[in-house]
Formats: C-alpha cells, sequence, structure tokens
C-alpha cells in the first residue's frame, strides 16, 4: 500500500514504552473486532477464497436457516365483529413492486387491527396487463396462509341504509412516500373508524421499511416468501422450464435489465446509435421528468445497466467455461441483435422462456405472467446474475428470496467499480483488462448470511430478522418449532378457548422447511 507523505516523515526515535503497551492493546482489539465482525457477517464466498466451480453450490449456512415464525406471542387477528375496519389497496408498479405493496398491505392492516380487501394490482400502461391478483396468485393459498395473521376478504361487504344494501364505500387517501407505522395508527386510522373503510391509492413504497419490530417483520417474510404462490399454471410452466434445463445440468440465470425504460431512466445513451439515441431520448422525455444526464458520470457513479457483452466478458473473466448454460431474464432487449450478438458468441447456450418453454408458452406467459415465470426459473437457478440492482425490485427481491431459499449463489457485479475499467476498453485501453474485471469480482459477496447494511432493502436481506441460528451461541436466536402454522394455531386456538367461542376446523399445515418449498416448484 502506498504511504502518505505525513507517514514517510516521521521521526525515527524510539517510542515510550506505555505507547508501545497502547499500541500492541490497539492492534490486538483490532484484529478480536475483525474476527469477531468477519464471523459475524458471515462472508461465505469470496472469489478469492474459492474456484468458480464451487459457486455452483449453495454457499455455507454457517448453522443458519430461514424462519418467519414467531418468536414471541402473537394474537389472533379481529373477528368480523372487532376489526376496526377495511383496507384497500391499488398496487401500482410491476410484477415485484407490487408484490412488495402486497406485503406492506398485510402489515398495514395487522398494525390497524383492520380487515385487508385482496389487494387490486394496477394494470398499468407498461403492462397492459388486466389478469389481477387472482389471475397471477393462488388466492385460496394466500388467505389460507394468513388466517393466523389478519383477516382477508374478496371485496368491501354491503352494508344497510334507509333499507337499500350497498356496498360500503372506501375513503381515499394518498398515503405518504416511505410512511411510518404511527402514520397508519394515527391518520389512516381514524379515517378508517370514521367511514369504515379506505382505499389507499396508489400504494408503492408507502410504508417504511426499517420497523424497529422483528415480528412485523417476519410478517413481511411470511407474506412474500409463503403466502404468495403462483397460480398452478404459472408453477407448472417454470417447472417445464426448469426441468428441462436441469436435465443438461447445473444452469445461471441472468436478468438482463437493458431496455428501452430502463436505458432511457439511467440516461446512458452515448453508446447507441443515433437512431437508437433517438428513440432513448423520445422516451425520456415522454415518460420521466427533465434532467440533464452527462453519461460520463452517469456511469462512473455505477447508474448505467450493464450492457449483454459486459455480462459476457464479466463471465469470462471469472473463468466461467462458454459452454456455461444460462437462462436470460428480461423484458425486450433494446437493440436485441445488435448487443446480444457478442454475448451469444461468447455464451452461446443462452435461452429465454419462448425458447426452452412448453408449447404455445407465449401466449399464457405475456405481461405480468411473463415475469412471474422469469422470476420462478431465476429463484431456482444455481447462480443468479442481476445486472442492474437499482432500482430494479426484479433484482432486489430475488437477491432476498434466493437468501431465504438456503443461501442460493448470487453474483452482484459492482458496476461502479467495473465502469472505468469497461470506459477504457471503449478507448481501445485493453491491456490487462480480464485481470482489472478479475480483481473487482475477487471482492464480491456471493451468498451466506450477512447483516443487512443500509439503504440496502429488507426485500433484498432479511438477515437476522426472518432467520435463525440452529446451534445458537446467543439464545435470542435460537430457531423455534419448526411447524409456523402449529405455533399460530396453537395461540389462535388459546385465544378463543379463553373466549369461550370454542374450537375451529384447522386446516392441516406444513412444517417452515416445506412451506418454504410450497413457494416453489
Amino acid at each position: 500500500m502506498r504511504r502518505g507523505p505525513a507517514e514517510g516523515s516521521l521521526r525515527r526515535r524510539r517510542a515510550p514504552p506505555r505507547l508501545w503497551v497502547a499500541v500492541a492493546a490497539l492492534v490486538s482489539c483490532t484484529i478480536w473486532l475483525w474476527s469477531s465482525s468477519a464471523g459475524h457477517t458471515f462472508a461465505s464466498y469470496k472469489a478469492q477464497d474459492v474456484d468458480v466451480s464451487k459457486l455452483w453450490r449453495t454457499a455455507d449456512s454457517n448453522g443458519w436457516r430461514a424462519s418467519s415464525a414467531p418468536r414471541s406471542y402473537w394474537p389472533p387477528p379481529p373477528t368480523e365483529s372487532e376489526t376496526n375496519g377495511y383496507l384497500r389497496v391499488r398496487c401500482n408498479g410491476g410484477l415485484n413492486q407490487q408484490r412488495t405493496a402486497i406485503c406492506n398491505a398485510v402489515v398495514a392492516a395487522r398494525i390497524m387491527n383492520a380487515t385487508l380487501v385482496l389487494p387490486e394490482l394496477d394494470t398499468n400502461s407498461f403492462w397492459h396487463d388486466e389478469s389481477g391478483f387472482i389471475g397471477i396468485y393462488d388466492v385460496p393459498h394466500f388467505i389460507k396462509t394468513l388466517k393466523y395473521d389478519v383477516r382477508i376478504v374478496m371485496s368491501v361487504p354491503e352494508i344497510t341504509t334507509n333499507g337499500k344494501r350497498k356496498k360500503l364505500k372506501a375513503h381515499q387517501i394518498r398515503p405518504p412516500r416511505d410512511a411510518p407505522v404511527t402514520w397508519y395508527t394515527t391518520v389512516a386510522l381514524e379515517k378508517m373508524k370514521n367511514y369504515g373503510a379506505i382505499y389507499l391509492t396508489p400504494f408503492s413504497h408507502r410504508l417504511a421499511e426499517d420497523i424497529n419490530d422483528p415480528e412485523i417483520q417476519r410478517l413481511r417474510c411470511r407474506v412474500n416468501y409463503h403466502a404468495l404462490r403462483f397460480k398452478p399454471n404459472i408453477m407448472k410452466t417454470s417447472s417445464e422450464i426448469v426441468n428441462k434445463l436441469r436435465s443438461e445440468g447445473p444452469f445461471m440465470s441472468v436478468h438482463l435489465r437493458f431496455e428501452m425504460d430502463m436505458l432511457a431512466f439511467a440516461g446512458c445513451l452515448d453508446i447507441f446509435t443515433p437512431q437508437e439515441h433517438f428513440f432513448l431520448i423520445k422516451y425520456r422525455t415522454e415518460n420521466f421528468a427533465e434532467k440533464e444526464l452527462v453519461y460520463r458520470e452517469r456511469r462512473l457513479m455505477g447508474k448505467c445497466p450493464l450492457t449483454p457483452e459486459e455480462v459476457g466478458l464479466i463471465l469470462r473473466a471469472m473463468g466461467f467455461a462458454n459452454t456455461t448454460h444460462i437462462y436470460l431474464a428480461s423484458g425486450e432487449l433494446f437493440g436485441r441483435k445488435h448487443f446480444m450478438r457478442p454475448f451469444k458468441a461468447m455464451f452461446p447456450r443462452l435461452e429465454n422462456h419462448s425458447s426452452v418453454g412448453p408449447g404455445k408458452l407465449e401466449e399464457n406467459t405475456r405481461g405480468l405472467a411473463g415475469s412471474a415465470v422469469d422470476y420462478m426459473v431465476c429463484l431456482l437457478s444455481d447462480i443468479f446474475i442481476p445486472t442492474y440492482d437499482g432500482p430494479s425490485n426484479f433484482a432486489n427481491n430475488l437477491m432476498g428470496h434466493r437468501l431465504y431459499y438456503g443461501f442460493r449463489t448470487t453474483v452482484t457485479p459492482n458496476r461502479k467499480a467495473l465502469a472505468p475499467i469497461f470506459m477504457d476498453r471503449e478507448e481501445a485501453r485493453t491491456a490487462g483488462f480480464e485481470e482489472r474485471v478479475r480483481q473487482v469480482m475477487l471482492t464480491t459477496y456471493f451468498s451466506g448470511p450477512r447483516k443487512r447494511i443500509h439503504p440496502e432493502s429488507f426485500y433484498t436481506n432479511s438477515w437476522p430478522e426472518c432467520f435463525c441460528e440452529v446451534n445458537p451461541r446467543n439464545q435470542a436466536n435460537k430457531c423455534p418449532p419448526d411447524n409456523i402454522y402449529e405455533v399460530l394455531k396453537n395461540q389462535f386456538m388459546s385465544e378463543e378457548s379463553e373466549e369461550g367461542i370454542g374450537e375451529v376446523k384447522i386446516t392441516n399445515q406444513t412444517n417452515s422447511t416445506s412451506q418454504t418449498e410450497d413457494t416453489m416448484i
């Protein structure tokens, strides 16, 4: 390491004994803290420690496993007569932005002691998709899985007014972005009690992620990783694709965020032809606020999505063979043939849900359903590589889901660190290119338990709230009983028994490990 001028000019005289004692103590403490921290952040996979072949396996869990079961008493949801009112929400955005909103809606209903009306999915202009919640998710499974957490109904009930039956009208509110829990328990709850029902729209990122209540955060995980299961036809299609890919060995999935909307949003335009540049500027003008964006600045900040060719160059520099089987998840790639050609030359075994899926797949996977199939295949792939993780709800949610689903390998290229290397290559300065790329990738954490670091999203990394230690050093991390629903059922039954209501019929449930599998294939 280079020494600064101040260090070089230190006078060479013997330090007093007390100083040497202090230095020794400081060094010892530093080493202890470093080793303690290293053991606590669980950097399970670093490329400098393992060869690439090991990335095809899941990381060492270091004694941790996923668990979103409550660790303390969890009261049952209110009955029809006890509810504070009805909560309607309209979830806007793409599949995974809506998925996050659904999790937040369940949490909002829980903290308001309210009844949740089945969330509405926005039929937005980008997707042109009117399938809605019932067209994407398994509704009976969703309601059954959350029966001990929140009461869910299909619609706002009818009421009798002046002898006439009509639906209760929900009072519409636009919630503030990242609203704190207190907003829901004061402002929103007051309106709910006044009107009987409220309608929150739009409902994207309308509840703060950082909630200082581990049980509420675990509820988010129960919704996201257990209750939100895609419809059987989507799961069947995903299963067929995964089985076909697996029949030829392990496979990697790559989420290419090289689409017109993202490229226009990012403002990374200088690599495109004049005609492509024109279309991107036009799209940006029509859809985003006016803002001066300088390509070089954006690139050096890590704001530009990786091109398909750059993904190939990274994989080759890391040592992946050109026989690597790769599944591509993406919308319509911008300048598809022009940009895909070099990637395909380096890694010819490229597939997507159209090329590897069953017959007439395109007819069944348009819009949100197509994104759902890509999500499931990427979730179950041996290695997942997101080429743009901000803002990209698809990539961020998948990273969190793969962590929850057994610490599956995710390779997240550091675009900011890679930018000057790729920019040098664009200007024909290629000396040491692969070694420079490899050195950046050697510092990448690929999997394993690690503490969430701000501003990392809870949906990207729900450790430690939604994980537990099998043989804990700290009893606070001890795993609860495996069966989430047995725990909740017992609490629910105990509550009803105390009130003298009597027993209710309980559907048999599986344990938490197999519940995780329930959300898979």
